[in-house]
């Protein structure tokens, strides 16, 4: 498969279970937290889905597209080593939804990385919450769901704490 297939599965993916997030958490009280903003592509489509919620990015440096970038108060800038646990004190257990496009090139740096944030994001997911990631993340008490039918199996991975 060439390295543009790849990406348009991961593409077509994250829009799959991003929509199909929005759609179980519709109800489910809480901010959203986007981790890592990139050039701002999915905090817009998160922002076009889910146009009355709380977004909260985390980001270490902004470098997004003027229209994709979300207002001071809702960027909270840093390493995640220190911000999610920052979250944590200050939201608590209260993130209706959290996605995460880890999307580096080095699936073994992907997921080391994944396995070191796993255990800072699952305790700011709310009971029902919903957490979209690009890689497989490493919870102890969030389940893997099902993905959306338009979505590729391996290109997004959904977890939800029931």
């Amino acid at each position: 498969m060439s390295r543009l297939d790849i990406f348009i599965n991961r593409m077509v993916s994250q829009r799959a279970c991003l929509n199909h997030a929005a759609e179980l958490t519709k109800d489910q009280p809480g901010p959203v937290f986007e981790l890592g903003l990139g050039n701002g592509r999915t905090y817009h489509h998160i922002r076009e889905i889910m146009p009355d919620r709380d977004i909260f990015v985390f980001e270490r440096a902004v470098a997004s597209n003027p229209d994709s970038t979300p207002a001071d108060d809702r960027l909270i800038l840093g390493d995640v080593y220190d911000t999610l646990p920052a979250a944590l004190s200050r939201f608590g257990a209260t993130a209706g939804l959290i996605h995460a496009d880890l999307g580096g090139h080095n699936l073994e740096k992907n997921d080391a990385f994944a396995k070191a944030i796993s255990p800072l994001v699952e305790p700011l997911l709310a009971m029902g919450g919903v957490m979209v990631s690009s890689d497989k993340m490493y919870f102890e008490n969030l389940q893997e769901i099902a993905l959306p039918k338009d979505a590729v199996p391996g290109r997004c991975f959904i977890y939800q704490r029931q």
